[in-house]
């Protein structure tokens, strides 16, 4: 046990300093304003040049800091988390090549190179999400690697399309206008909303949830999820002037942000709701990109890191101390027993809402406010804003069951001793929560954006937080006296993801099925018979007459000789 401690102390340090050197660059880089290229050459054959190319700019810098200092928090807490697992090692490695995934994916200018990156992410989630070995977990594993194979094979067709610019280095290709980028164009928008996990693809996600917590705390914070959206930042220059595929992305991630807020009000699952949650949150990422807010959306895209990171981290906290019980309706009275666990809780949940001076209100608030300003499509306008009230109900209503309850069944088994391990890592991350938004804003918008409203729609958003927190505590109070058969109606047609999860267990298992029946009829029927395995018996007896031929070679001589010169004389009597 000793040596998984020095394990995970060796990765956290390694992490630590990453995250310095990164935060460095990006601090230099910001303030002379300029874009590292580097491009190693690997090997030259014949004129065949093999190069390894890596950008380097604030963008790029940022995430990379945001990324590291996730992981390191992650696997520190992991350590305690985990503590008593006699895989822990081979789990630190894991998350390890995790992030190693997610760096290739964020410094490659170069589609081959982004590929390992994307392909690595899909199988060490892959391997993560099964980590528990139960049937439970190898269906969320299988979910997980067949929705993402799809946005691997669109990024695999997309590098072979690149070939009609006569090279893989996206940045160089950004002034063409032509038919050969709009097609590129709309094979890197379906890799990503597999990704990103928009509809219809939105199934993987809550469950991918059989998962560790803390790996659900990196993957839904910071790697696998936000990978589809930072590709979209990447390729926005050539995505979004092809006004068609700009309606489309804009109208899938605003229904996938009003479907995943729906679906987290009448969920109880503790997991799954932060889960839907970061569905909810991508779509609201993807959706201000396509109305031309581009660094808006990075923004978002790095506070809502911080605070979804610090909320997996208390909800694996509140898992480990009610005996690993995820039902909301189980829990109460976090507040009053961990006092510290409480205040985390909270903190990010408020930031997740948009309350003011928190790390999520410098992006959301932001946002709203250049929705509210800019010419946009009144549907979609609505949607923004009733997203974002369905994003406080759900809120409150957490905080109601789980801070403000009174006790339940679960309540009274939680544990007297503090983790300082875990709450030591949650700490850092509320600091961040709390003066990460501020930090972000002065670097990265140096010239503030100019928003002139009218008062009704300045506050708004203001307005929108404080009624949603009002319906969430009156929902989440009076459950138990609303109609049960009624409310249980509700929860099938608007809680159950608008029936994508029982759309993609019926195309999981039909794939399934024809692959059993293939195996039956052809692997095991037709084939046995015309294939390799028939082939096989028959060389084996050739090969067995031969091994006999040669061991009585004397016998056989003697024994034609005698049959040859038998017909030879028949042949002269007749």
């Amino acid at each position: 046990m000793f040596m998984n401690i020095r394990v995970c102390l060796v990765m956290v340090f390694t992490l630590f300093i990453m995250f310095m050197f990164s935060f460095f660059i990006f601090i230099y880089l910001v303030k002379v304003n300029q874009v590292l290229f580097f491009e190693w050459e690997i090997l030259e054959i014949n004129g065949l040049s093999i190069s390894m190319s890596i950008l380097l700019d604030w963008m790029s810098c940022s995430f990379m800091m945001f990324v590291f200092f996730i992981s390191c928090m992650v696997v520190n807490y992991s350590s305690s988390y985990m503590y008593g697992d006699y895989s822990i090692v081979r789990f630190i490695i894991l998350v390890f090549f995790f992030v190693l995934s997610m760096m290739f994916l964020i410094i490659s200018p170069n589609l081959i190179s982004l590929l390992l990156g994307w392909d690595g992410l899909g199988l060490v989630s892959y391997v993560l999400v099964i980590y528990y070995q139960n049937k439970k977990s190898s269906n969320a594993g299988m979910l997980t690697a067949l929705s993402n194979r799809i946005g691997d094979v669109m990024l695999l067709v997309s590098i072979g399309w690149m070939i009609n610019f006569g090279g893989w280095n996206f940045i160089y290709n950004f002034d063409y206008v032509c038919e050969d980028m709009i097609i590129l164009s709309w094979l890197i928008v379906l890799a990503s909303m597999t990704k990103s996990a928009q509809i219809p693809f939105s199934a993987w996600l809550p469950a991918a949830m059989a998962a560790p917590t803390p790996v659900s705390s990196l993957v839904h914070s910071s790697t696998l999820v936000t990978a589809g959206v930072y590709l979209l930042i990447r390729f926005s220059e050539s995505i979004f002037y092809n006004s068609n595929l700009v309606s489309f992305v804009l109208l899938i991630s605003s229904s996938t942000m009003l479907m995943a807020g729906i679906g987290a009000v009448f969920e109880y699952d503790l997991k799954k709701i932060i889960a839907l949650s970061t569905l909810s949150q991508l779509g609201l990422m993807i959706s201000t990109m396509s109305i031309g807010l581009i660094d808006l959306s990075f923004f978002h895209l790095l506070t809502h890191a911080l605070f979804k990171a610090l909320l997996f981290m208390c909800a694996g906290y509140m898992i480990h101390v009610l005996n690993e019980c995820q039902d909301i309706r189980y829990m109460g009275s976090i507040s009053t027993q961990v006092p510290i666990l409480g205040m985390c809780f909270s903190v990010s949940n408020l930031s997740l809402c948009g309350m003011p001076f928190l790390a999520g209100f410098y992006s959301k608030d932001l946002i709203l406010e250049m929705v509210s300003m800019g010419v946009i499509n009144k549907l979609i306008y609505y949607m923004f804003y009733i997203s974002t009230l369905f994003t406080v109900i759900y809120t409150f209503r957490l905080i109601y069951y789980v801070m403000i309850n009174k006790f339940n069944l679960c309540g009274f088994h939680i544990l007297g001793d503090n983790d300082y391990t875990m709450l030591s890592s949650m700490m850092m991350m509320l600091l961040m929560v709390v003066f990460g938004g501020s930090f972000l804003m002065w670097m990265i918008f140096v010239v503030p954006y100019l928003i002139i409203l009218p008062f009704i729609l300045k506050v708004l958003t203001l307005m929108v937080v404080l009624v949603g927190s009002l319906i969430g505590f009156v929902y989440a109070m009076n459950v138990s006296y609303l109609n049960l058969i009624f409310n249980y109606k509700l929860k099938l047609i608007l809680g159950s993801m608008w029936f994508l999860p029982y759309l993609s267990e019926l195309l999981k298992y039909s794939f399934v099925y024809v692959g059993e029946l293939y195996y039956k009829n052809f692997d095991l029927g037709w084939l046995e018979k015309i294939g390799g395995s028939e082939l096989n018996k028959k060389l084996y007896s050739i090969s067995m007459l031969n091994q006999v031929i040669q061991n009585n070679n004397i016998k056989i001589y003697f024994l034609l000789f005698m049959y040859f010169y038998f017909w030879l004389f028949i042949f002269i009597l007749f």
